[in-house]
């Protein structure tokens, strides 16, 4: 019988081993996936990082500044104008950049600079690693905008310097990488010093300015040394974004930004909790100023000024061989100009021009000026550039007149402020052509050296400069033709009939008075104190028309003058600097000295380039006593003729001469002043001659353009550092009189003859003997009883 088997059972350990072998295996299998594909996303990302680096640093993503170029970084910087006496009168400028060395920033600045914008700037090498994690982890994972930026100050200049670029969805990482390869490269250049320095000087603080000076000059008037605490605070604050916190346009969030720095400031302990809080208490004071090229003390001058410049720079090679560029090179030029002079003269002529001009529109009231002369009107509106962009474009005269009746937003100029408005451009040239200008220049005659020069009331409205400009000169022409008659043996002594006359062989021409007078007899001195016309064409009829004009010319007029009775009237176009340069001779004794501006060239670093040399003084054949003598008569202008509201109003103190000027019509008023160590000359007058007062009282000289030229003296007198000048005398033409005397001989004769005798005695023996022929006036009684006041002096020292 087969035997029966058991069976057998089988353990489950040893069925489970399996199992678990092959998970294990799986797992491990997993795991050495996962890390391998860790290690290939690694590599991979590794490697493309390392390109994504290389691209960038090797400039393919966007220029990246080697270290030479670093060594050598260039803001284009602009040049500065200064006055004589070292101010800043204006700027030429792509970017309006000054730069500055670090002693010459305040450390108010530095430590605003430095709590607000990288607090641990002394500690990192031009990438902040904390900041960076701080913002990864604040701004980008729990989205905290107001976490700040992770960027250093080397960061943000390498931003400012070399603009970021737009790479789509890739410009963040590339700007950021390539910003941080420039910031190491800086600091491994330059120390932390010049990178603070460097960091001033490149930022924008808007408004079109770059750099802690220029920014400092504009809203405090002062240099960034200077800057205090809340000062540099503000400045600062503009930074996180210049235009919200200007603090010019928006004060209260200027204040509150500059608390904010002022807090960063106790914050990292640049200042005390206490001193932060009396800075944080303090009101926000301005002190706003603008300068640059259209706008500051001298913008006409800067303009008159450029060409020769760009010239120079064309001229003249760097180092490098490149030509200078006066827009980006920083160059330093010192003029002649006087700072406080220029700042007299703007400030004479604004006053004056603002009340001026109410007088004027009141004058017309609600009339147009140019209502009997439409031509005036067309011809301003076809000198616009609107105009002549629209013919240049091919558009019909309907469709130009169309535009020019469609209201527009525009800001015109106003003396009550610019005035944003909405209005036809017709109505805008119309507004422009009421308006009176002015032009204002001084000259040392010493030297030649120009001292002001104001070419019309507002630069950035109206560019024509009126100190160039030709305008007829009325009576301020009448002394070359008084000096021409006393050059070619006229006599002072005589007298001259003021009786209107008939030039029958200049079309029948008769000069006519202001006045309407027509009679008496005046001499040289009564007749040009007073404007007698009458006589002054008389006095050019005998003297030859002809040898005026030679006499003008040597003088200093370069125009060309018509050869024409009226001349004697001031019928030539002249400009005002010719006409100043020609007084300027007189005052010289006849030496004519041109003026001008120009004193040296300096580049960035201080290095002369250029030292300019005075013109040479030119001996005319004017004789010296004859420029005396009319200088003479030119006082009794102020004394006793239409001049005299220099003493009465303006309260000018010694020596003086001048000379009033109006012309027909009354469409340009004159006045030139002259003391013995400057001359000044100002004109008034609408652009357009055929707008002007209708009546002599306001359209005469002494009304339009005397009281600028005696604002500017009563300024310059009034103000301490300049009183002494009042005190300067011009060379008496008597003094030669006296010194001709042989004085003992006389004394015996003295005591027991008259005075007046002897004078008269002493005038008869010159005249007989030719002397006077040329040379002495009579002046009439006020002379002669100057003299003899001055030979009782003499007396009284003598005894």
């Amino acid at each position: 019988m087969p035997q029966k088997k058991t069976p057998v059972k089988r353990s489950t350990t040893s069925k489970s081993k399996p199992k678990t072998k092959r998970k294990t295996k799986r797992k491990a299998s997993l795991a050495q996936r996962a890390l391998l594909l860790f290690v290939k996303v690694f590599a991979a990302g590794f490697i493309l990082f390392g390109l994504f680096f290389t691209a960038v640093y090797l400039g393919f993503l966007g220029f990246v500044p080697s270290t030479a170029q670093l060594h050598d970084i260039k803001n284009p910087q602009a040049s500065e104008v200064f006055s004589s006496d070292g101010k800043l009168l204006g700027r030429y400028y792509v970017e309006n950049r000054s730069n500055v060395r670090y002693d010459e920033i305040s450390p108010n600045v530095i430590h605003a600079l430095v709590a607000t914008e990288d607090s641990r700037f002394y500690e990192h090498r031009g990438i902040d690693e904390v900041a960076l994690f701080r913002v990864l982890v604040k701004s980008v994972l729990m989205q905290n905008r107001s976490a700040g930026g992770g960027s250093t100050l080397s960061q943000q200049i390498a931003k400012n310097l070399f603009p970021r670029n737009d790479l789509w969805v890739f410009s963040m990482p590339v700007n950021k990488l390539r910003e941080a390869i420039i910031a190491y490269r800086l600091e491994r250049i330059y120390t932390k010093e010049e990178i603070l320095t460097l960091y001033l000087n490149t930022v924008p603080f808007g408004e079109n300015i770059f750099g802690i000076e220029v920014a400092s000059e504009r809203f405090f008037s002062k240099s960034p040394k200077a800057l205090t605490v809340d000062e540099a605070a503000v400045l600062v604050g503009m930074l996180k974004a210049n235009n919200a916190y200007n603090p010019r346009l928006y004060p209260e969030r200027s204040k509150e930004r500059r608390n904010v720095v002022i807090g960063q400031m106790v914050k990292n302990n640049f200042l005390s909790p206490d001193e932060g809080e009396v800075f944080q208490a303090k009101s926000l004071k301005l002190r706003y100023r603008r300068i640059s090229y259209n706008e500051g003390p001298a913008p006409y001058f800067l303009e008159m000024l450029k060409p020769e410049l760009l010239e120079w720079c064309r001229e003249h090679q760097k180092e490098n061989g490149d030509a200078y560029n006066l827009y980006t090179d920083g160059l330093r030029i010192t003029t002649t100009l006087n700072y406080d002079f220029q700042y007299f003269a703007q400030q004479s002529v604004k006053e004056y021009m603002k009340n001026l001009q109410a007088v004027f529109d009141f004058h017309w009231n609600s009339s147009e000026p140019w209502l009997r002369q439409p031509a005036i009107l067309q011809r301003a509106i076809k000198q616009t550039e609107r105009y002549k962009k629209m013919v240049a474009a091919g558009k019909t005269e309907a469709e130009i007149q169309e535009a020019f009746n469609k209201k527009i937003e525009t800001t015109l100029f106003s003396w009550d402020g610019d005035k944003q408005v909405q209005t036809t451009p017709i109505d805008s040239v119309k507004h422009y052509l009421r308006l009176l200008n002015a032009g204002f220049v001084a000259v040392e005659p010493a030297t030649g050296e120009l001292k002001a020069w104001v070419g019309g009331i507002d630069f950035r409205f109206f560019k024509y400069d009126h100190v160039s400009a030709a305008r007829q000169a009325g009576s301020t022409f009448k002394p070359f033709v008084y000096l021409a008659a006393l050059e070619n043996g006229i006599s002072p002594y005589d007298y001259f009939a003021n009786e209107r006359k008939v030039y029958e062989e200049y079309q029948d021409w008769s000069p006519r008075n202001s006045h309407e007078h027509y009679e008496g007899f005046y001499s040289m001195e009564g007749a040009l104190s007073q404007s007698i016309n009458t006589v002054a064409v008389d006095m050019l009829m005998q003297t030859g028309i002809g040898k005026v004009v030679k006499t003008s010319h040597e003088l200093g007029i370069t125009s060309d003058l018509p050869e024409f009775p009226s001349l004697a009237l001031g019928v030539a176009s002249v400009s005002l600097k010719e006409m100043v340069s020609a007084y300027a001779t007189l005052v010289n004794g006849g030496t004519q000295i041109k003026p001008h501006y120009l004193v040296a060239i300096e580049d960035n670093q201080g290095k002369l380039l250029a030292q300019f040399q005075k013109p040479a003084p030119l001996r005319t054949s004017m004789d010296e006593e004859n420029c005396r003598i009319l200088v003479h008569m030119l006082e009794s202008v102020i004394d006793e003729g239409t001049g005299t509201s220099i003493r009465s109003v303006y309260r000018i103190p010694g020596d003086f001469a001048g000379k009033t000027g109006t012309t027909q019509d009354h469409s340009d008023g004159w006045f030139i002043g002259m003391s013995p160590r400057l001359v000044a000359g100002c004109w008034v007058g609408a652009d357009d001659p055929g707008i002007h007062f209708r009546t002599i009282k306001y359209g005469q000289g002494a009304y339009m353009a005397l009281p600028i030229v005696g604002k500017f003296f009563n300024k310059m007198y009034n103000d301490p550092r300049y009183r002494n000048l009042q005190h300067a005398s011009f060379i008496d033409p008597s003094s030669e009189i006296l010194a001709d005397l042989d004085i003992p001989p006389y004394l015996e004769m003295l005591e027991k003859e008259n005075i007046g005798n002897i004078i008269e005695r002493v005038f008869a023996r010159k005249k007989d003997s030719g002397q006077l022929q040329s040379r002495r006036t009579d002046k009439s009684q006020p002379e002669k009883k100057k003299v003899w006041e001055s030979i009782k002096d003499i007396f009284k020292k003598k005894k």
